[in-house]
């Protein structure tokens, strides 16, 4: 018998690769499989949860259960765990629940950590006072109250807290974090460029400075006044307290812990989540929660043989170019040009509203769009209907149509542009010792890198730039708007105001939801009853998949944390990327001129 040789080192490690590529590829469509097998599954889940709507039953609002403008769907909602509700939906099927006789009851439960902001919540609340108006009972209950999550839970007829719990009651404030000092430690100058005039234009501000300008300061401080003056004056309406009490309470933190908050008239009661369902079961007679999801899901429709449609186009997110891939987050220029393209030429299409939640972005991105609703608004009508944000290139998009609606606690406006451009000339030379030498065909050939710092020539160059695009912003505003150049100007500069104020100086048309712009949409079309059409459309399960899988250039790190919440189905995972690394990272990528809304904390 012959003996075997051992193979040698390289054959060894071939059959090593060989190896690990082909458990790679098993374990890759197994993987796929199960993927495909679970987002089947859950459909079917979801569609049998859909008609399970019972005499009897309490609705249930989840606020940590709501989250964006659109309800995620097909693979993006299979792979969570397919109970989230987009606030658009979730609006509706509580108005719809009013007039429900199966629901008995509105439940609502504040987890503490819901990411709702004041535009949103203050939509949310109508809908509820709206619900209250049926003569059906609201309640409402939290281990811990965020501030925002107690104003919207204050519009409840009793309002319970654990016995344990808090109430997070302090009022409301700003912090914008400054990297001038850390970039100058590393060597790193960021040069900004803007308007001389747009001095409230502050988001590149915290690149070059240390502190607040008084410009800042000043527009912060009136905008968070006006949403905690709106935010008191309801919670004091629904508690029957004075406005003048509630700024005492929260100034002494007189409100916080469980026992004062009582004491102060915040909450009626202090209890556990078992007697809130025994409460709703013996005075109510609700018999089982319906969760708000599903019950969305299960009213989601068009009326019977009505052909005509209202498109509801969706813009939420940071203005970017291009289109968007997988489940990346963003108002892609592309997606929001071919939407309102796919609306304004769809014959059963009669009015079409822009829902705009964004604090901007790329300029040249919202150029497109703004033209784009130019050309819809030619053929049939098109109302704006804000959230929480619509502001700088959010704003842009907007001001053509023929009507703007927003929340009294929108934060809007902030026309003006910026340009940021950094220089790592000290890094590279100073710090690390990296020696850099040029040769040119012409004076200015690398005057913009990252290398070197702005040549004079250069930065003559990028100013006459944003003063030419803030002339155009201004323009845009003033033919939407029918005012003058000279008045836009004087209500624009950067600043920001919340919808509130921009009534008052003709920046909106009126206070409300997007229930209202669907009313003024529908009355300018000439519309009784219509059904309502979402856009962008929403792509296959397949075509989903093989984005997700294959990646793509916009599927970018801002969102890593968002996806790993996706596919773990959790909503409390921690980003592991901090909002100081997101600040910079957006800098740092973002191409061209800016028109976004600075960076700041609010109290929530």
């Amino acid at each position: 018998m012959s003996e075997k040789k051992p193979l040698s080192f390289g054959a060894t490690l071939l059959a090593s690769a060989l190896g690990v590529v082909a458990v790679s590829v098993v374990t890759g469509i197994v993987m796929l499989i199960v993927m495909i097998g679970t987002v089947a599954s859950l459909s079917k889940l979801d569609k049998k949860e859909a008609a399970a709507t019972k005499p009897q039953s309490v609705l249930d609002v989840d606020l940590g259960r709501i989250a964006g403008d659109r309800t995620p769907g097909g693979l993006e909602q299979s792979l969570g765990d397919g109970k989230t509700v987009g606030l658009v939906d979730a609006c509706r099927a509580i108005r719809e629940a009013a007039g429900d006789a199966r629901v008995v009851a509105l439940r609502v439960t504040d987890p503490g950590t819901s990411t709702l902001s004041w535009g949103s919540l203050t939509e949310l609340r109508d809908a509820i006072e709206e619900f209250r108006q049926s003569g059906k009972p609201v309640v409402s209950f939290a281990t811990m109250h965020s501030q925002g999550g107690y104003y919207l839970c204050s519009a409840a007829d009793m309002v319970c807290l654990h016995p344990s719990g808090m109430v997070d009651f302090r009022g409301m404030g700003a912090q914008v974090m400054y990297y001038k000092d850390m970039l100058d430690k590393l060597g790193v100058e960021m040069q900004l460029i803007r308007p001389e005039s747009c001095t409230y234009k502050s988001a590149g501000e915290v690149y070059t400075m240390n502190h607040m300008s008084p410009d800042n300061r000043e527009q912060i401080r009136a905008y968070i006044g006006s949403i905690w003056r709106t935010a008191t004056a309801r919670i004091a309406a629904s508690r029957g307290l004075t406005v003048e009490r509630l700024n005492a309470t929260a100034d002494a933190l007189e409100g916080c812990m469980a026992g004062d908050a009582l004491r102060a008239g915040l909450v009626d009661t202090l209890c556990f989540e078992t007697d809130v369902h025994q409460l709703l079961r013996e005075r109510h007679g609700g018999s089982q929660l319906l969760p708000l999801g599903q019950y969305a899901s299960a009213t989601k429709h068009n009326p019977a043989g009505t052909r005509d449609r209202i498109a509801v186009i969706y813009a939420e997110g940071n203005v970017v170019d291009g289109s968007s891939r997988g489940f990346a987050d963003g108002v892609y220029g592309d997606d929001i040009v071919k939407a309102l393209r796919q609306a304004s030429d769809n014959d059963r299409v009669k009015a079409i509203v822009l829902r705009v939640n964004s604090p901007g972005g790329q300029a040249t991105a919202s150029e497109a769009m703004t033209n784009a609703v130019r050309q819809a608004r030619e053929k049939k009508p098109v109302v704006v209907s804000m959230g929480d944000l619509a502001a700088s290139a959010g704003y842009e998009i907007s001001c053509l149509a023929d009507c703007i609606v927003a929340q009294p606690t929108t934060v809007t406006g902030s026309i003006g542009v910026f340009g940021t451009v950094p220089s790592a000339e000290k890094l590279l030379g100073k710090k690390l010792g990296l020696n850099i030498d040029t040769v040119l065909t012409n004076r200015n050939a690398a005057s913009m890198t990252m290398t070197s710092r702005l040549s004079p020539a250069a930065r003559a160059m990028m100013e006459r730039n944003v003063e030419d695009f803030y002339r155009v912003f201004l323009s845009r505003v003033a033919e939407g708007r029918h005012m003058t150049v000279d008045e836009v100007h004087k209500i624009a500069r950067g600043r920001v105001w919340t919808g509130a104020d921009a009534v008052g100086i003709g920046l909106v048309d009126t206070l409300g939801g997007i229930d209202l712009a669907l009313r003024i949409a529908a009355a300018k079309a000439g519309l009784e009853s219509y059904g309502v059409t979402e856009y962008p459309l929403e792509k296959d399960t397949w075509t989903q998949l093989s984005e997700l899988l294959g990646g793509g250039a916009a599927d970018t790190d801002l969102r890593l944390a968002d996806k790993a919440r996706l596919a773990l189905g959790v909503r409390s995972l921690p980003a592991p990327l901090t909002q100081t690394e997101l600040d910079l990272r957006y800098a740092a990528t973002s191409e061209g001129l800016q028109a976004r809304l600075p960076f700041v904390v609010l109290g929530m």
